[in-house]
């Protein structure tokens, strides 16, 4: 990584810290609120899709602004003022958690979630192609796993801080009232950091265009039907978001039917998915840095094992936490790392085979019993951890001045989020497959997504 994008690219990851802590907060919300309410699985997972579905509505709404003034919405206001802007949305929504709390009122905590998320589409338009471009084009999949990776210390954090909040230190789901007054201050602070985060990067030297890309009097409309790998990849990022939300998402479920574990005891096992995901984009973004190939392997293995560290510290606090039932998990962490060091920069093949992972991992959760059929579940968590940067990176890489339009397109298809997650709690019933094998939904999308990868590297392979 360049000295001259260095502190432009720290102030930039620092969002993608916020859209990890609030989406792992979701997967600790559903079972408190499917419990206190009586509400069926697939009911109590609009929680995901009211929040995951704002980023389809606001890739929409910021879509049609730039048709109807003739110009690129972005590149008229500019990439960090869209950043700005998209933090103060998600600054109201998470302010609206206060009067949801205050009225216990499910439908205006929907209504907050969908806010806060209509800001992070604004923000993650503008973010993505972003990290790509403060740097070299070959590190460019590198510099988005680094900052998916802070991402997912917000996503490990949350689960624990929430639990926290809701039941307290000494709290059981059995003894907890639902009181929502437990969540207002978490929120108030998080409304408060966004807006300081916005200020912040208003004076920062994140760039307002992107490097090559200069803004135009005339708005030029691209036809998605003329870049497959875009349209394709809009496929590929929806399938690839429903995989990993809806695995965590119905995880708390499947421990609870599953293994008797409470809503109370399910928090590490969340933070542990969702750590997965840094452990391998901490693997994956040491190749943003300008070290030697020796100090990269080093690093490549240094890396994941103290995001993995980092985990265990934050669930030792509370002290009903067994942290050593985790460490036979350093063996898939082991398979990962594997897997990345074969696949570094190279994301075509890299999807491929972290699809194939995904899907024996699933296989492995279904069939089998105990922590090994628990771990095969969270680690999908791994295997997804890299799969954002490579589709995307697939996915934009020959669209040159359309670059901004199809982020757009691709922040829409993050809804995929929301509806996997909804079919697999409706396909959780008992009268149909069952929460176990529910997780049959994840190996479609998996398989979606290797073929996807394979596509693409034939097509690359052609061009050259």
């Amino acid at each position: 990584m360049s000295n001259k994008y260095a502190s432009a690219l720290a102030m930039l990851v620092s969002v993608f810290f916020f859209w990890g802590f609030v989406a792992a907060g979701n997967t600790i919300l559903i079972p408190v609120f499917k419990k206190s309410l009586d509400l069926q699985q697939w009911q109590a997972q609009l929680i995901e899709f009211c929040f995951y579905i704002a980023y389809t509505v606001g890739a929409l709404i910021y879509y049609t602004i730039g048709r109807v003034k003739g110009k690129d919405m972005l590149n008229t206001i500019g990439y960090k003022n869209g950043l700005s802007i998209g933090l103060l949305i998600s600054a109201f929504g998470a302010f609206l958690f206060l009067p949801a709390a205050s009225f216990e009122s499910f439908p205006l905590m929907l209504t907050g979630l969908f806010v806060v998320g209509l800001g992070f589409s604004l923000q993650q338009t503008a973010a993505n192609p972003l990290a790509i471009s403060l740097g070299t084009r070959e590190t460019g999949s590198s510099r988005l796993s680094m900052a998916g990776g802070i991402n997912n210390v917000g996503t490990t954090i949350a689960p624990v801080l929430l639990s926290y909040a809701i039941f307290g230190g000494t709290g059981t789901a059995e003894n907890t009232v639902l009181s929502l007054d437990s969540v207002k201050i978490p929120y108030l602070l998080l409304c408060a950091a966004f807006v300081v985060v916005a200020i912040a990067i208003k004076f920062s030297k994140i760039p307002n265009q992107l490097a090559g890309e200069q803004e135009t009097s005339n708005y030029e409309r691209l036809r998605i039907s003329d870049y497959p790998s875009l349209w394709m990849g809009m496929i590929g990022i929806f399938v690839y978001v429903g995989v990993e939300v809806s695995t965590a998402a119905n995880l708390s479920e499947y421990l609870k039917l599953e293994y008797g574990k409470s809503e109370d005891a399910v928090a590490p096992f969340i933070s542990l998915f969702w750590g997965s995901l840094m452990i391998g984009r901490w693997a994956a973004s040491v190749s943003a840095f300008q070290v030697t190939k020796l100090t990269e392997n080093i690093l490549r293995i240094i890396a994941p094992l103290l995001a993995f560290g980092l985990f265990l510290g934050i669930n030792s606090i509370k002290e009903s936490t067994d942290i050593a039932i985790f460490f036979p998990y350093l063996i898939p962490i082991a398979v990962l790392l594997v897997a990345a060091h074969f696949t570094s920069n190279m994301p075509a093949t890299q999807l491929q085979l972290f699809a194939g992972l995904g899907i024996v991992s699933l296989l492995i959760g279904m069939f089998t019993t105990g922590m090994l059929s628990i771990f095969g579940f969270i680690s999908v968590g791994l295997f997804c951890s890299t799969m954002w940067p490579c589709v995307f990176d697939l996915a934009t890489s020959r669209l040159g001045k359309f670059k901004s339009q199809g982020s757009a397109f691709l922040i829409m298809m993050i809804m995929g989020g929301g509806f996997v997650s909804l079919f697999q709690g409706y396909l959780s019933d008992v009268s149909l497959l069952g929460i176990r094998h529910s997780y049959w939904v994840g190996v479609a999308c998996f398989v979606y997504l290797a073929y996807y990868g394979n596509l693409m590297q034939k097509k690359y392979k052609t061009e050259s």
